[in-house]
């Protein structure tokens, strides 16, 4: 009878092994095939909007998405703001001619910056935008008819990214003579935006005196 019974468990051991086996196999197969689906749908996965995964993006397939204008803005007037090292005799100001548009809001949707420093003949144009542009194209930039210009950008920030560029004497002149500066980012979704700044007031700013000068501490008091 003991003899009976231990043979008994030993087969229901077996059996119970066997049913282990089958079903940890079956484990794997599922396992394996969701492994399967999951790594060719990740090779889908965007990382923003319906952007595919790839690294590069030809101007043609950028343009071949189509484009679009942005949300209406309403853009500030163009002003030359100065800065000035208050503890220096002599220091040489930094002018800024500005403006930025703005989306119904109040945020600031883009702003543009042609800076220069007293006594430099090199000046910089700086475009600020917020986050969630598609970075790799940079910001392509026309004035009227004019041929397009691309401003890389150099840094992103938490609230937003800029992008720069010198701004060579011809471009300048552009800038003060033409009617509308279109500046064309890629949203995240890789499709074209466009943004059209006026102009009409920009050569008069520029040219003019500085709207407002603010001095400035380079170091603080802190160190006395």
């Amino acid at each position: 009878m003991k003899g009976t019974q231990f043979m008994d468990i030993r087969l229901l051991t077996s059996l119970d092994r066997k049913a282990w086996t089958r079903r940890l196999a079956t484990a794997l197969v599922v396992l394996s095939t969701a492994t399967t689906v999951m790594e060719a749908h990740a090779q889908q996965l965007v990382p923003f909007g319906d952007v595919p995964a790839t690294k590069n993006f030809s101007e043609a397939e950028i343009a071949a998405r189509g484009r679009k204008p942005d949300h209406p803005l309403t853009y500030a007037p163009w002003r030359k703001l100065c800065f000035r090292a208050s503890q220096e005799a002599g220091s040489k100001m930094v002018c800024r001619t500005t403006m930025n548009g703005r989306w119904d809001t109040g945020q600031i949707a883009l702003r543009m910056d042609l800076i220069e420093r007293e006594g430099d003949p090199v000046a910089r144009l700086q475009i600020f935008f917020p986050s969630g542009s598609f970075l790799q194209p940079g910001i392509k930039l026309t004035v009227d008819e004019g041929s397009p210009m691309q401003i890389p950008y150099v840094i992103c920030l938490a609230n937003g990214c800029v992008a720069g560029s010198v701004a060579t004497a011809s471009l300048i002149h552009d800038l003060e003579r033409g009617q509308v500066l279109v500046l064309e980012t890629v949203n995240s979704n890789v499709v074209g935006v466009t943004n059209s700044l006026p102009l009409k007031d920009f050569g008069e700013a520029h040219r003019g005196a500085p709207a407002q000068i603010f001095e400035q501490r380079l170091e603080g008091d802190w160190e006395k």
